[in-house]
């Protein structure tokens, strides 16, 4: 969702180097955004292809490392692991979700998990939070609380909520 997918032999998969890896231009406005509202910013990502020897770790370290430096997020939580490990934090199974509930003390009740695929909004809704679906051509069919097209309009969607609770 911050990064756009590459097409490779007319599949999309995740960047698997620094040269393919390019952030979402509107991401540091949104997080600035919702960190002055008052919201904690996690990143949480399954990476199978480094287990699948497709993505070497320094590539990863510095994605990983640019995410954090241009968008200052509070935290970020990586699944290295592909479905055969089935390990407790590959979405979308909610354990990332949960570890970053306890290290900060977030109420996942009042949390959003927003994302651009199935797993995304399953790995939100089995941790109990409210889910956001970013609109893309390959999640066609995927249903969330909210869907939007563009990471603008995830600031609508919680700041909509907010309000509401007021």
């Amino acid at each position: 969702m911050l990064n756009p997918l590459i097409e490779d032999d007319g599949e999309l998969r995740s960047p698997r180097t620094r040269e393919e890896f390019e952030l979402d231009e509107s991401a540091r406005d949104v997080v600035e955004r919702l960190q002055r509202a008052g919201y904690l910013v996690f990143v949480v990502t399954n990476q199978p292809d480094l287990a699948r020897g497709n993505l070497p770790l320094p590539e990863l370290v510095a994605m990983n490392a640019e995410v954090r430096a241009r968008l200052n997020v509070d935290d970020l939580r990586v699944c290295p692991h592909d479905d055969d490990d089935q390990c407790e934090c590959r979405k979308p199974l909610p354990g990332m979700l949960h570890v970053l509930a306890r290290r900060w003390g977030v109420d996942l009740s009042e949390s959003f998990m927003v994302g651009d695929t199935w797993k995304d909004v399953e790995a939100g809704r089995a941790a109990g939070c409210r889910t956001i679906l970013l609109r893309r051509s390959y999640n066609e069919g995927v249903d969330a609380d909210h869907v939007v097209e563009t990471l603008d309009e995830v600031v609508e969607v919680i700041g909509a909520h907010e309000v509401a609770h007021v």
